[in-house]
Parts: structure tokens; C-alpha cells; sequence
């Protein structure tokens, strides 16, 4: 059976905000949970599919994948949420707050000391050179690193953490309100369960210093302005143990002063005397790769393209190289001699002299103008 659109799924149009798609998600979550809904698959399969669309859209990378391939963009980046697991668990409480199991009495899950260190954001500008051949390009990055003097924990060597006196040491008290008891966290250890007496000089007891790491950028072939790099666990350290979040690089790629990127073609202005222009020949044209020739015909007008396949840029997700396409100006002559316009004088009295048309845009010019105005007269 093939797989519902994710927005129809939660009922939101494309351009919904995180806010729209959080709160259709939490419509749909309470009416079809299982709790809710004993023994009723339907129900059950429905929760499911919400959850799996949230999961998505509610994540900005995996919502622009989706956005550009559908499903098939996405395989394998959603939990499935068989038996309801600890992912799944991570995604309700997002939605519902720091709270235990909020259907089922109280039989929340004990949440986890280990805290995920949070993503990281670098903005690079890379060259067009860079962007369309690739490079390593070493950045130094400032991020939060585990505090050598006490190891991550923030209390001070030879010391350690003890128990939350407040939740004795589960990181969550439990609160009734009326028939229904929920879980929610420790405002006093903030759901570690863990207190520090005496803290850490070095990292006043955060259990994390920042520091500058250098890091070598593998600019990929064919990258493109606004293209982003995951690195995974540069980001800033976890706490309690807890894994390293991500690096993600942002690439702008800097204006080029003889190029103009459109895709994988890119495009260029080159200029042609008048004289070439009317017998023809060759010239020089400018690449990325250094000079080619370029046969030019005879009678060639100011902005006709040439087209030099694969002259262009790789494709970064293995498509065909792209073509480079030079657009020809014609230049007027400066600072001729006496003798020089003399010759062009001579030479403009013979293209007026035989009647012959030499100039087929200027005729179709006149003609516009001349019908024109004869439709304003009629």
C-alpha cells in the first residue's frame, strides 16, 4: 500500500510553520492513541502514520528532503515506532513536555541523565573554483568540548555529583491533580537526578569549556550557493555522557568576475571586434580549465551563444557535467585614425549604394515602428 502524502497525513498545507505542524501532530496523537483507543488497530495504525509524518516535517533537513524527492528521499530516516520505543518516547514528550505518560497512569519511562550535545551552524564562502573542482578547505570552529580538569562532570576533581535531594535522584517528581498523576521533571537538577555541591573551576560547573578545534572541509565537486555538509558529532559535547551533536556547514559560493553560474552551466560574456564578427574567425574564450578556441561564423549578431558542452560544472549528486555558454558582445571601434573612418565611410556609401539589406534587425526594426504607427492612424 503505498504511502500517504506526510502533509495530508496531518492535515497542514506545504508552507505550515514547525508551530502548525507540531499542533496538528498533537490533535492527531490525542484522538488516535492507543491508550485512548484499547484494541483498536485502526486507531493505532493511524498514530502511527502521524507520528512518522511528524518525525519528518518537523525536522528541517528531513522536511527539505522530503520536499524535493517525496518518500523515496526519506527511507530509512524514520523510526517506525514498533512497541512504541524510546524514539518514539523522545518525539511525545517534544510535543507534550517534560512529562510521564500522561495515558497511562504514570507508567512513564524514567528519562535518561545522558543529554545529546546540541548542532552546530558555520557559515563558509568557497570560491566558484572551489565549489566546481572541490577542495579541503581547514576552518577553525568554536565549540563546547568536555572539561579536562573534572572530565564533563563540573564538580571539582576528586569530588562527584551526588543525588537530587529533591526527586532522590530519579530527575523527576511525581504530581497528582485530581484522578490523574503525571511525571515531570525535577526543577532542581533538571531531570538528571544529580546535583554538584562543589563545582568545577574551570567550567564553573557546566562540565564544558569552549574551544577553537581546526577542521579540514572536504568541499565536494559541483557544491552549490546554500548547499549545507553535515559533520557528524563536531557539534558541541554531550553531557552526562551523552553523544556529540552535529556540524552543519552552510556553503556560499563568492561572485566570480568572468562567470555566472546558473545550475551545472555556467555563462559568460566575450567580446568580438567588429571585423571578426563579419568574416569570422577564431577567438579566444575564457574557461575554468584555461583558454580554449572558438570558431566564430561569419556575420555573427552581438548575443548569439556558443555552447561548449561539459565545460560547466559536475553535477554533486551524479549527474551529467554541465556546459559552458559564452554570449558574444560586439565591440565598437575606438579611437580609429582619420584614415581608418575614412575607410568605413567609404565602406557604409557601398552597403547604401547597392539596396541591398545588410542589416536584418535594423529592418525589422523600422517595420515594427512603421506598422505602429500605421494602426494608431487607421
Amino acid at each position: 500500500m503505498a504511502k500517504r502524502d506526510y502533509y495530508e497525513v496531518l492535515g497542514v498545507d506545504h508552507g505550515a510553520t514547525e508551530a502548525e505542524v507540531k499542533k496538528a501532530y498533537r490533535r492527531l496523537a490525542m484522538r488516535y492513541h492507543p491508550d485512548r483507543n484499547p484494541d483498536d488497530a485502526d486507531a493505532e495504525e493511524k498514530f502511527k502514520e502521524a507520528t512518522e509524518a511528524y518525525e519528518i516535517l518537523a525536522d528541517k533537513e528531513k522536511r527539505e528532503r522530503y520536499d524535493r524527492f517525496g518518500h523515496a528521499g526519506v527511507e530509512g530516516m524514520t523510526s517506525g515506532f514498533d512497541g512504541f520505543g524510546a524514539n518514539f518516547s523522545d518525539i511525545f514528550s517534544d510535543i507534550f513536555g517534560d512529562i510521564g505518560d500522561i495515558f497511562s497512569g504514570g507508567r512513564g519511562r524514567s528519562r535518561s541523565s545522558a543529554q545529546r550535545g546540541g548542532d552546530l551552524r558555520y557559515s563558509l564562502e568557497i570560491t566558484l573554483e572551489q565549489a566546481v573542482s572541490g577542495d579541503n578547505v581547514e576552518v577553525r570552529v568554536p565549540s563546547l568540548h568536555a572539561c579536562e580538569d573534572c572530565d564533563g562532570t563540573g564538580a571539582t576533581p576528586g569530588t562527584k555529583p551526588v543525588d537530587c535531594p529533591s526527586c532522590g535522584g530519579s530527575g523527576q517528581l511525581r504530581v497528582s491533580q485530581g484522578f490523574m498523576a503525571f511525571q515531570q521533571t525535577c526543577p532542581r537538577c533538571r531531570g538528571v537526578g544529580k546535583v554538584i555541591q562543589d563545582p568545577c573551576r574551570a567550567c564553573s560547573g557546566g562540565g564544558r569549556v569552549e574551544r577553537r578545534e581546526t577542521l579540514s572541509i572536504k568541499v565536494p565537486p559541483g557544491i552549490d550557493d546554500g548547499d549545507r555538509l553535515r559533520l557528524t558529532g563536531k557539534g558541541d559535547a554531550g553531557l552526562n555522557g551523552g553523544p556529540p551533536g552535529d556540524l552543519y556547514v552552510q556553503f556560499s559560493v563568492a561572485e566570480h568576475p568572468i562567470f555566472r553560474r546558473d545550475g551545472t552551466n555556467l555563462y559568460c560574456d566575450v567580446p568580438l571586434s567588429f571585423v571578426d564578427a563579419v568574416l569570422g574567425g577564431e577567438i579566444d574564450v575564457p574557461t575554468l580549465d584555461g583558454r580554449v578556441k572558438l570558431k566564430v561564423p561569419q556575420e555573427t549578431q552581438t548575443g548569439k551563444l556558443f555552447r561548449l558542452r561539459g565545460r560547466g560544472v559536475p553535477s554533486a549528486r551524479g549527474g551529467p557535467t554541465g556546459d559552458l555558454l559564452c554570449r558574444v558582445v560586439i565591440e565598437t571601434p575606438v579611437r580609429l585614425s582619420e584614415p581608418q573612418k575614412a575607410l568605413l565611410r567609404e565602406f557604409k556609401a557601398t552597403l547604401e549604394a547597392n539596396g541591398t539589406t545588410h542589416s536584418p534587425k535594423e529592418t525589422s526594426w523600422f517595420k515594427s515602428v512603421k506598422s505602429f504607427f500605421d494602426d494608431l492612424t487607421r
